[in-house]
């Protein structure tokens, strides 16, 4: 008896020591807000507003506070940041957004169920006086490896590596956000843009920053691929892409359709379809990852444009979210105040049943774990 015991013991230990299969493994948490957005696909759009937290139209840093919380009585349910200036060591972004102060609402949008996205609109490696918009001299070419100015980008990745690790709840777990780089590359006012950078340039740039981000310790992320508007068929939109090995996200940035009246807002949504048509066929998710009307001088712009657009067609309906630019002051916004005359629209559209806001995308994520 004693040495079956012995045996059952010795049995149990071997097995204790054995490695985990990939099934049981926790899954990560970017992979759960990945999953989280694939079965919202087709029922619910997440709304989105750029630096919603920091700032808004007559108040800055002002805890708890938000434009569209003001307005609709509850957070955006994504919130989008922007990096610029980090990678040369600046304390505050191209927007004077403090990075810590970021950091720290970016960690209280997950800790109260939001999302994090972030873009980066970096300065260039070659001449770092010079700003996204700069486009008077090649760039792309020369920071890709074996380029002139390859080690200068590698401390900008280092210092946008270092940024997201330290995105990191208090009990130290790991925030899961979504990077969007490189985006409206297909357009001609930034310098990886399409006047300066060739389809292969662009994409071996795309690779190696996630790759980069990948093999030093960045994996609480998912990646987007965002186009602006110069596509009209599928292949016109894939013409800057990556991979699917590296992108989660599919997407679009479109400003200019949601312009145009009826023929803007036609355009719009076939190329919503493009994209949801595509991320449906791959596995990912798809998003219209920057829209807006800055100054909102359509009163209905929120229900008959960008409501009309996202509920056109059963495709349109699986974009999992939208996100609208920020609001500076009264000279340059994307959510309306109170007194403006398009706020009792953007009442009704968030209002609608698939808009959803922070505690409609919090309580489904609660419910899905």
């Amino acid at each position: 008896m004693r040495l079956l015991t012995m045996a059952i013991v010795a049995m149990a230990t071997i097995w204790s020591c054995q490695p985990k299969t990939q099934e049981e493994a926790p899954q990560s948490s970017s992979q759960i807000l990945f999953e989280n957005l694939q079965a919202i696909a087709g029922k619910a759009t997440l709304f989105g507003h750029q630096d919603d937290l920091a700032y808004g139209i007559g108040w800055k840093y002002v805890e708890g506070e938000s434009d569209v919380k003001r307005l609709a009585g509850d957070y955006p349910a994504l919130f989008g940041w922007e990096l610029g200036g980090l990678e040369l060591g600046h304390s505050q972004n191209l927007d004077s957004v403090p990075f810590q102060t970021m950091k720290e609402l970016a960690v209280w949008a997950h800790n109260n169920g939001g999302v994090n996205t972030f873009s980066w609109h970096p300065f260039s490696a070659v001449d770092s006086t010079k700003s996204s918009w700069d486009t008077d001299e090649v760039v792309v070419q020369h920071i890709l490896p074996g380029g002139s100015h390859h080690a200068e980008f590698l401390v900008h990745m280092e210092k946008v590596a270092d940024f997201f690790k330290a995105l990191k709840t208090e009990e130290g777990e790991t925030v899961p956000f979504i990077f969007r780089p490189w985006h409206e590359m297909d357009g001609s006012w930034f310098w990886w843009g399409a006047s300066l950078t060739s389809p292969e340039e662009l994409k071996a740039l795309f690779r190696f920053s996630i790759e980069y981000l990948h093999e030093n310790g960045v994996t609480n992320f998912l990646t987007a691929y965002s186009p602006d508007r110069h596509f009209t068929n599928l292949e016109e939109y894939l013409t800057w892409y990556p991979g699917d090995d590296i992108i989660e996200v599919i997407g679009m940035d479109n400003y200019h359709d949601l312009r145009q009246g009826e023929e803007g807002l036609k355009a719009a949504i076939e190329k919503l379809e493009i994209v949801a048509k595509y991320a449906h066929q791959t596995g990912k998710v798809a998003a219209f990852t920057e829209t807006g009307l800055d100054g909102i001088g359509d009163e209905t712009w929120y229900t008959e444009t960008l409501g009309a657009a996202i509920n056109a067609t059963e495709w349109t309906r699986k974009i999992t979210y939208a996100m609208v630019w920020r609001n500076r002051d009264l000279g340059h916004y994307y959510v309306p105040h109170a007194n403006q005359p398009a706020a009792e629209d953007f009442k009704t559209f968030v209002n609608q049943e698939n808009i959803w806001l922070m505690k409609d995308w919090s309580e489904f994520s609660q419910q899905k774990k």
